[in-house]
C-alpha cells in the first residue's frame, strides 16, 4: 500500500511540474509576443491573447511530456521485453538499474532479484540432475543386476537373503545420496543463513553425538568433551547437518576403541569448534582434495558414504562466513576447526 501511495505522489509531482513549467514558459511566450511590433495588430483581436497562451501552454506541455513520458517508458519497455525472455526460459536476463529511489527502479531492483533467484534454482536443477545421472548410475546397475539374480529358482536361502541385503543397502545409499545432492545444490545456490534461531550451540553438539550413538558404540569408542556454555544465533538444522557429518567422518575414521575430542570455545565474535580422532590419518596428497564433490581418500570405506559429506560442511561454514581447516597425519589422526561468527542481535 506504500508503494501505490508513493507511486501516486510521485505522479501528482509530475504533472505538476509539467504544469508549472508550461504555465511559466508560457507567460514568458506572452510576453515576448505582446512586445513584438509585428503582431500588435493580432493582439486588438477579442480574446486572441488567451488563445495564443493556451496553444503555447499546450505546445510546451506536450513536448515536455514526450520528453519526460521517454524516460519512464524505457525501462518498462526494457522490463517488458525481459519478461519475454523469462517466459521463453532464459533466466540470466537482468534490466539496467538507475540507481534512483522511484518506483519504477524499485520494480526493476525486484525484477533483477526475481531472475536471479530463478537462475539459482535453474542451475541447481540442472546440477542435481548431472549428478544424479553420473552417481546414481552404479548403485542402480547393482540393484538391477541382483533383482535378476532373485528370479533365478535355484537360489539357496543365504544366497536370496544375501542379494536382498544387498539390494536393501544400495537403495538407503541412494536415499542418503539424493538427500545430500539437493542439500548441497541448495547450499551452493544460497547466499544467505535463513531460518535463524536462538539455541544452545553445545547442547546441540552433545544431542548430535547422542544421535550417533549406535555407530560409535559399535567400535566402543571413547569422548572427551569440553564444552564451553554458547548461545548461538543461527540455522540450527543446518549446523546439526555440519555437526552430523564432521562426528560420523570421526567416527568412520577410528579404530575400534579409539578417543574422539571435541573441543568448543567462544570468543567475543567467533565460535571454535575441534572435532579429532586418532584414527587412521589422512596423506598430504589426498587431504587437498577431502571438500571436493564425491571424493573419497579411503576406497575401503566407499560404501559407508559417497564423498558429499565434507563438501557439504565447507558450504555450510562458508554461508555462516566462517572458515574451515583441517590437520592431519597418516596413523595419527586427523582434526577439523571450525570458526563460525557469533551474530550478536537477531
Amino acid at each position: 500500500m506504500n508503494h501505490f501511495r508513493s507511486l501516486r505522489t510521485a505522479m501528482v509531482v509530475f504533472v505538476f511540474g509539467i504544469m508549472l513549467v508550461s504555465t511559466l514558459l508560457t507567460g514568458l511566450c506572452v510576453v515576448f509576443l505582446s512586445k513584438a511590433a509585428w503582431l500588435s495588430p493580432l493582439l486588438d483581436i477579442p480574446f486572441i491573447l488567451p488563445i495564443i497562451a493556451l496553444f503555447v501552454s499546450t505546445l510546451i506541455g506536450t513536448v515536455i511530456s514526450i520528453f519526460y513520458s521517454k524516460a519512464v517508458i524505457k525501462p518498462l519497455k526494457e522490463l517488458g521485453n525481459a519478461t519475454k525472455q523469462i517466459a521463453k526460459g532464459d533466466f540470466s536476463v537482468r534490466v539496467k538499474e538507475n540507481g534512483t529511489d522511484n518506483e519504477i527502479n524499485k520494480l526493476i531492483v525486484n525484477f533483477n532479484s526475481m531472475t536471479e533467484e530463478l537462475e539459482s534454482t535453474e542451475l541447481m536443477k540442472k546440477d542435481f540432475i548431472s549428478m544424479f545421472s553420473h552417481e546414481f548410475k552404479t548403485p542402480i546397475v547393482s540393484i538391477r543386476g541382483f533383482a535378476r539374480e532373485l528370479q533365478n529358482e535355484n537360489l539357496s536361502a543365504e544366497e536370496r537373503k544375501e542379494y536382498t541385503d544387498i539390494i536393501i543397502s544400495e537403495s538407503e545409499r541412494m536415499s542418503r545420496m539424493s538427500g545430500n545432492i539437493l542439500l548441497l545444490t541448495k547450499l551452493e545456490n544460497q547466499h544467505f543463513v535463513s531460518g535463524k534461531s536462538r539455541f544452545s550451540l553445545d547442547e546441540q553438539i552433545r544431542d548430535c553425538i547422542l544421535l550417533l550413538e549406535t555407530q560409535w558404540q559399535k567400535k566402543d569408542i571413547e569422548w572427551s568433551c569440553e564444552l564451553d556454555d554458547i548461545d548461538f544465533f543461527g540455522n540450527e538444522e543446518l549446523l546439526t547437518h555440519l555437526w552430523v557429518n564432521l562426528l560420523g567422518n570421526a567416527i568412520k575414521y577410528s579404530e575400534h576403541g579409539g578417543l574422539i575430542e571435541v573441543r568448543c570455545r567462544a570468543a567475543a565474535d567467533k565460535v571454535t569448534v575441534i572435532i579429532a580422532d586418532h584414527g587412521e590419518g589422512i596423506s598430504e596428497k589426498n587431504i587437498k582434495h577431502i571438500f571436493d564433490k564425491f571424493y573419497q581418500a579411503d576406497s575401503s570405506h566407499s560404501a559407508e558414504g559417497n564423498g558429499l559429506g565434507l563438501c557439504i560442511v565447507r558450504s555450510i561454514v562458508e554461508l555462516y562466513g566462517g572458515h574451515i581447516t583441517v590437520e592431519s597425519a597418516l596413523g595419527k589422526g586427523t582434526a577439523f576447526y571450525v570458526e563460525l561468527p557469533i551474530e550478536s542481535k537477531e
